[in-house]
C-alpha cells in the first residue's frame, strides 16, 4: 500500500490503525512534512517503510511510492481519513477474480461521498465524460484516488519518480496524476473493474487541491495523454475490458494475496 503524506500527523492514527491485517507492507511517501507525520506513522506502525518525495505533489509522491513497493499488489490510499480503509479487501477481490485494475468509484450503486461539492461533482462528470469519449472507456468516477492494481502493471503507469528538485513540481507531479493514470491503463488495454467506494470527509486539515486550477491539469492531462505514445500490459493482449462489481455479490471472506502492498 502506498501512502501520500504531507502534514498528516492527526490523521495517520486512525488511517493506519484500520488497515486491515492482510497488509502486506505500508509505504509512506513524506512530501517534508514540517509536523510529525513521520515520528507518528512509525509509532503507529513500527514495520512502515517511509520514502521521501524527489519533488512535490501528489503524482511524484505516488511516483515515489510504486518504484519503492516490494509486493505484488498495489493499494492507492490518501492519508486524509477519505478513503475508507476497511474497503481495501473489496478492491483486492477484484484483482484477484481477475482485473488488472480495481478503480474505485463514488457514482455507482453502494458509493457515494460525504464531502463532494457540488461544483467539483460537476466539474469531475463533465472532464469524466471528456475522457470517455476520447478513450472509449466507461468511467463513471474519473477524479478518485482510491484504486488497487497489480504491480505487473506498472511498466504501462510509467510514472517516473525523477531526480530531486526540492522545491519543483514538474508536469505529472500535481492531482492531474489519477486522469494520467486512468488513460494510461485505458490505452494499455488493461482489464478494468470498478469498485463502488463511499468518500468520507478528511478528519483534520485542508486539502491542498484547487478546483480551477487541478481542473484545468485533469482537462489538460485527459488531451495530451490521448496522442501519448501507447504502453501494453505485460503478458496481456485483450481489449478493454470494463465492469463495476454489485456489493450486493460482492465476497465478504475477504481472502486476500499475502504479498499485498499499499502505497
Amino acid at each position: 500500500m502506498v501512502v501520500p503524506a504531507r502534514n498528516e500527523a492527526a490523521n495517520l492514527p486512525y488511517v493506519l490503525s484500520a488497515l486491515p491485517p492482510e497488509v502486506f507492507e505500508v509505504v509512506l511517501v513524506d512530501g517534508r512534512s514540517t509536523d510529525d507525520t513521520v515520528a507518528v506513522a512509525r509509532r503507529e506502525r513500527p514495520d512502515i517503510r517511509v520514502v521521501q518525495q524527489t519533488r512535490r505533489g501528489k503524482g511524484n509522491a505516488l511516483a515515489c511510492g510504486f518504484a519503492a513497493v516490494r509486493g505484488d499488489i498495489i493499494v492507492m490510499l490518501d492519508a486524509d481519513g477519505s478513503a475508507d480503509p476497511r474497503e481495501i479487501s473489496r478492491y483486492v477481490d477484484v484483482l484477484l477474480d481477475g482485473a488488472d485494475f480495481a478503480k474505485g468509484t463514488r457514482f455507482a450503486g453502494g458509493g457515494g461521498s460525504s464531502d463532494l461539492t457540488r461544483l467539483r461533482s460537476w466539474g469531475n462528470k463533465v472532464l469524466n465524460l471528456v475522457v470517455n469519449v476520447l478513450y472509449g472507456t466507461r468511467y463513471t468516477d474519473l477524479c478518485y484516488g482510491f484504486n488497487a492494481f497489480w504491480t505487473r502493471c506498472l511498466p504501462v503507469l510509467a510514472l517516473d519518480a525523477g531526480e530531486t528538485h526540492e522545491d519543483k513540481k514538474l508536469w505529472g507531479d500535481g492531482f492531474e496524476v489519477e486522469t494520467i493514470i486512468n488513460t494510461r491503463i485505458a490505452r494499455g488495454r488493461l482489464k478494468v473493474v470498478e469498485v463502488p467506494s463511499f468518500e468520507l470527509e478528511r478528519i483534520h486539515g485542508v486539502s491542498n487541491l484547487n478546483t480551477w486550477r487541478d481542473g484545468f491539469r485533469v482537462l489538460r492531462a485527459a488531451l495530451t495523454e490521448r496522442f501519448r505514445p501507447r504502453q501494453h500490459a505485460p503478458q496481456r493482449d485483450h481489449h478493454l475490458v470494463m465492469d463495476v462489481i454489485d456489493l450486493a455479490e460482492a465476497r465478504t471472506d475477504a481472502t486476500t494475496d499475502p504479498a499485498v502492498a499499499t502505497a
